[in-house]
């Protein structure tokens, strides 16, 4: 075993037996890189990655090309979902050399860290205009050795883009017309198949978030109620949706949501729950609730850990195959179900003797017919047979550490869906998870990023604090218990003490005395998962409405301002900072009043999250002085709700089946 062997990643413990000295990213490994004049090779994966266990096998368990990377570099293995940190500054290097990235990520840096070339998979013979690992390492080392100053000068240029694109927005932005940017989304948005045009086809949720919203405020924004309908309808029925397990895969390599890039990741899997609870919830879609219910199906079965809390991710492969766990061919179907019943099963999720993905079938209901009540009743015990079967084959790898800020995002979607969908389960299993993460992963005032086995890694990110906080705004709304309150202001307050870039009143992604990168990492954009400035944006809006301190207003109303400053230059990619606007501009204060306020609390939850804010009020004490809402409480009974918009309330509402309608006419 190389030095690998005492890791807590499981990312890193699959590099164990490699004949590559790896060391994990540490001052010792560049230390050693300054004593022996050796550039350091940096590889950063995780464990789901299919093209990282690609290179993985051809190069670096092949023991002649690993006496090549030990004798000319020091070797540095990294999970990027362990330390998300290192990934963004070096995935950004890449980008400045015109590459457009992904992984494996493989990055050379001289000792002192500086990036100096790069490049993505590395095949191990020269093909398709890539040269053969092996050339490439012998050629990078040569220069390092025989040029310094050619290596000198492209440090230095990757290190000032660097600088530039770390650099954050000064000054403030101008409240963006969310109409307005809901048309050019939408008109970016495939007509037919949903989602942003053109392969490959990720979910974007925050963007889709963002056409909903706008589709649901007004009756002007239906063409955009339209189009994120359709892409959650299209991902619903395409093969990137696990029709047997439940649960979504990452994205899709092709323009119609067929064919999936195999792995499962829990931050994916948490923000479509949401989606898909939001639209159950509206349209009453079979669909859509079938989506939500298939998620939640997934996660307790194959992703819930015994701490309570959530695994972070299935492999695309087993048995070295990417999506050979999730294939079926008509043969199998016939086998297993019979001729007749083979042939229905078929019908319905497009299986053929020819397959529609290399000679074999992906699962899919993209161009078949729904099926009728009979239909669906047959066909419902056939997939739980075909589903425990599939049970039976060579499971795709786990990766099983904790990440505090995907299961935060979890547990916020479990808690609000609970609501959505009335399933008081999804709630307990929210409820377990905060648990273990507020509890075992507590750093101090704040959290650690990931746990495995006993093994913490600490200090948490930004977006870890974020969606923990979210998670506990979340709880509270669910449960009214002023721990969870207590606990997202902690959070909030540590984000804003540690993490705060003081000139321009945002967060970085690191603690500001975190140990040095070549620059600071402070994205602002969204990724596959919310920016946490987009996240903090929100909480903030929604503390400041439950507590009624002026004090938490005027911070949110600031972080605000500098978050659509940031947002400016990009709106696209800042769907987080955008949702959090509308919930600002548009939310709603549901004011719960009153010792006998749990039907309405019933009620208020069943409402729609993305923009309205629960404030509980057991009596006239709790609200803050001077709330528009404290002048009404003598005249509205024992108990009611108070429906208030920046500043004003509304009438009492004192019957919990007028809550919604009470909140549609408010608007």
């Amino acid at each position: 075993m190389n030095r690998l062997s005492g890791a807590a990643s499981p990312y890193l413990l699959q590099h164990r037996d490699n004949p590559v000295d790896w060391w994990e990213w540490s001052p010792e490994a560049f230390a050693e890189a300054k004593r022996s004049n050796r550039p350091v090779l940096l590889s950063v994966g995780y464990a789901a990655c299919h093209w990282c266990h690609v290179m993985a096998h051809e190069s670096f368990e092949n023991p002649a090309t690993a006496a090549v990377m030990n004798e000319l570099f020091v070797n540095i293995k990294v999970d990027r979902e362990e330390r998300p940190d290192i990934d963004h500054v070096y995935m950004t290097a890449l980008h400045s050399l015109g590459e457009q990235g992904g992984w494996p990520l493989t990055m050379f840096l001289t000792p002192d860290g500086d990036a100096f070339w790069g490049g993505t998979y590395f095949p191990p013979e020269a093909r398709h205009g890539r040269p053969s690992f092996i050339a490439v390492l012998r050629q990078i080392a040569t220069i390092f050795q025989r040029e310094p100053q050619r290596i000198a000068g492209n440090a230095g240029a990757i290190r000032s883009a660097l600088q530039r694109t770390e650099e954050l927005p000064l000054g403030t932005g101008s409240e963006p017309d969310l109409d307005h940017l809901a048309v050019q989304i939408g008109g970016a948005f495939d007509a037919r198949h949903g989602g942003l045009r053109g392969a490959p086809k990720f979910p974007n949720t925050g963007l889709i978030e963002l056409l909903w919203r706008a589709g649901t405020r007004t009756p002007a924004g239906e063409p955009a109620l339209a189009a994120a309908v359709l892409t959650l309808e299209q991902m619903a029925r395409g093969g990137i949706h696990d029709d047997l397990g439940g649960g979504f895969a990452r994205y899709a390599v092709d323009e119609r949501w067929l064919v999936p890039h195999f792995e499962k990741m829990l931050y994916d899997n948490a923000q479509l729950l949401a989606l898909y609870a939001l639209e159950a919830n509206r349209s009453g879609s079979t669909l859509a609730r079938e989506a939500a219910e298939g998620i939640v199906g997934w996660l307790e079965r194959e992703m819930l850990l015994p701490e309570g809390a959530f695994a972070a991710s299935l492999d695309a492969d087993s048995e070295g195959v990417e999506g050979r766990y999730y294939v079926w061919s008509l043969a199998e179907l016939v086998s297993l179900l019979g001729a007749e019943d083979a042939a229905l099963f078929a019908r319905h999720y497009d299986v053929t003797e020819h397959g529609n993905w290399d000679e074999t079938n992906i699962l899919n209901r993209l161009d078949t017919p729904d099926p009728d009540q009979d239909a669906a009743s047959r066909l419902a015990p056939m997939k739980r047979r075909l589903l425990a079967e599939r049970a039976k084959r060579v499971r795709p790898g786990r990766d099983d550490k904790i990440l505090a800020d995907w299961n935060g995002l979890a547990i916020a979607a479990l808690a609000r869906a609970s609501a959505l969908l009335d399933k008081p389960r999804w709630l307990d299993l929210a409820e377990n998870a905060y648990r273990f993460v507020a509890e075992s992963m507590s750093d101090g005032e704040g959290l650690a990023h990931s746990y495995r086995q006993g093994r913490r890694i600490a200090p948490g990110f930004a977006l870890d604090h974020a969606a923990m906080t979210d998670a506990a705004l979340a709880l509270h709304d669910a449960t009214l218990d002023p721990r969870y309150l207590g606990d997202a202001r902690r959070w909030g307050a540590h984000l804003e003490r540690h993490y705060r870039d003081d000139p321009t009143g945002l967060l970085g992604m690191t603690r500001s005395d975190s140990a040095a990168l070549p620059v600071s990492p402070r994205p602002t954009h969204d990724d596959a998962v919310p920016n946490a400035i987009g996240v903090h944006a929100a909480n903030l809006v929604r503390i400041a409405a439950k507590t009624g301190s002026e004090a938490d207003s005027d911070q949110a109303r600031r972080f605000m301002t500098a978050a659509l400053g940031a947002a400016a230059r990009a709106p696209l990619a800042h769907g987080s900072v955008l949702n959090a606007f509308d919930l600002a501009r548009n939310g709603a204060e549901i004011v719960l009043a009153g010792p006998d306020r749990a039907a309405f609390h019933r009620a208020a939850r069943a409402l729609r999250f993305t923009t309205t804010i629960l404030v509980d009020c057991p009596d006239a004490a709790a609200l803050a002085p001077g709330h528009p809402a404290s002048a009404m409480l003598r005249e509205a009974g024992p108990s009611a709700a108070f429906i208030c918009f920046e500043g004003r309330c509304l009438p009492p509402v004192t019957d919990p089946n007028r809550l919604a309608e009470a909140v549609a006419a408010g608007r």
